[in-house]
């Protein structure tokens, strides 16, 4: 048997407060729940960030009981500054450079890149710019912009490595005036 609903006339109106309540009341429900989950999250990050910061004290306390050697040693492993400079500057004047690269600027823009051995005269380099260049067969002489150097005749019969071309360098193709 079908039930009817009553006749009354504040029927619909009742329940549309008391679905609005209810509707309420599930909404602070929620708000609460979703607080306290939220909650719950941050205290977990809290935590979390704790136990790796108190992995870290660790970490640093077991290197520097393993890297730390007893004072004894230590105090026969100290080096002085001059000893430190000399032993830095004796690494840094043993390297010999074998081969240079010149970057060569001719004066149409034109560039060159070649290898030449570090010993070789820039004669020989003036020679491959005379060989190879695109901008015509007038006079040039050569020249460095940092530091700002143009090689005279002299210059010609001196090694790169005099020079300051080595390992690498940028020589620009200038016209000579004689």
């Amino acid at each position: 048997m079908i039930r009817r609903p009553p006749r009354s006339t504040l029927f619909p109106y009742t329940t549309l407060f008391r679905s609005l309540e209810a509707k309420k009341r599930m909404e602070d429900e929620e708000i609460k729940r979703l607080a306290a989950l939220r909650r719950q999250e941050k205290m977990e990050e809290k935590l979390a960030r704790q136990r790796i910061l108190e992995q870290i004290e660790r970490d640093k306390q077991a290197r520097k009981e393993k890297f730390a050697p007893s004072s004894v040693a230590q105090s026969s492993k100290i080096l002085t500054v001059s000893e430190v400079v000399s032993t830095v500057s004796a690494d840094v004047s043993k390297k010999e450079y074998v081969e240079t690269r010149l970057q060569i600027r001719l004066t149409n823009g034109q560039t060159l890149i070649q290898s030449f051995g570090s010993k070789e005269e820039l004669a020989a380099v003036r020679l491959y710019i005379e060989m190879n260049r695109t901008d015509g067969s007038n006079p040039f002489s050569l020249m460095t912009t940092f530091p700002k150097k143009i090689f005279t005749e002299e210059d010609m019969e001196k090694p790169l490595y005099q020079l300051g071309l080595v390992p690498s360098a940028v020589l620009i193709v200038t016209k000579s005036c004689s």
